[in-house]
């Protein structure tokens, strides 16, 4: 078998040994010095939808939800800065991989909550540390107006890895929690794309497309409707991203938008890997 397995069915017995030893049934509990198997977290598997439903009534960070959102990678959503948001598209300027400029996008519960988030910010990293930013630390990433470092993607995986540990382990017991594993921030890019694809999503929509001309950055006034992309429409379709042009925060209630994510949160799902 292999570890999952093992591990799991470990748990259950050590669970109903507890109860037997409470009932004075058995002394001593039989499987001591059995040790459960290392079973590195899966960092490809989708979540199935109900598991999204079960982590979103939690109470996640913002991070969290965007990361779904807009399906792009933790890292690229970590780098946003406060200037790069676009509140009247409800998308957000990042840097991928190769170094190009590429535009993700988040539904309206993202867009309520990011205000929470910001409060009176204009400019510096979205998310930020809990503490303030040690000596050394580069000046992009310190918020100018609070002094915190910005969010690190170690920092962002533990607390979400900690965070989701009886979701991903719902048989363990709990004395045994602290010695399994949550799930990735990663699960949640793929599980985005893939939900997509199987509610029918074609290739052209998840891959990128041309570049869209924002309409007003986060502290200004929405474009007139003669220049507004149109991802601001509610009746059009906008593009899941426009192609290339060359502590956490506030929590988060989203009740049934799981079903609603549509086509303007995702980036291309052949560069998900």
């Amino acid at each position: 078998m292999d570890a999952d397995t093992v591990n799991r069915e470990l748990s259950i017995a050590r669970k109903a040994i507890g109860w037997w030893q409470r009932q004075g049934w058995i002394a001593v509990d039989p499987t001591i010095g059995i040790e459960r198997r290392p079973a590195p977290p899966d960092r490809t598997r989708a979540l199935a939808e109900n598991q999204i439903a079960s982590l979103w009534r939690l109470d996640v960070a913002l991070l969290e939800k965007m990361l779904y959102d807009s399906a792009a990678r933790g890292d690229e959503v970590l780098s946003l800065n406060v200037e790069d948001l676009y509140q009247a598209d409800r998308r957000g300027k990042i840097t991928a991989k190769d170094g190009a400029t590429e535009w993700i996008h988040w539904q309206s519960a993202t867009a309520q909550l990011l205000p929470r988030l910001i409060t009176r910010r204009t400019r510096g990293p979205l998310f930020l540390a809990g503490r303030k930013a040690p000596a050394g630390t580069p000046t992009l990433d310190v918020c100018p107006e609070t002094g915190r470092a910005r969010l690190s993607y170690r920092r962002a995986e533990e607390i979400f890895e900690e965070k989701t540990r009886l979701l991903a382990n719902p048989l363990a017991s709990p004395e045994d929690i602290e010695d399994l594993d949550g799930w990735t921030l990663h699960r949640l890019r793929h599980s985005a794309l893939t939900h997509d694809a199987e509610g029918g999503a074609s290739t052209p929509i998840l891959l990128p497309g041309p570049a869209m001309p924002p309409s007003a950055p986060w502290s200004g006034t929405p474009a007139p409707a003669s220049t507004r992309s149109p991802g601001t429409s509610r009746s059009a379709t906008p593009p899941h991203v426009a192609g290339t042009d060359s502590g956490y925060g506030s929590t988060l209630h989203c009740g049934s938008e799981i079903g609603d994510r549509g086509h303007e949160r995702r980036r291309a799902a052949a560069a998900y890997h």
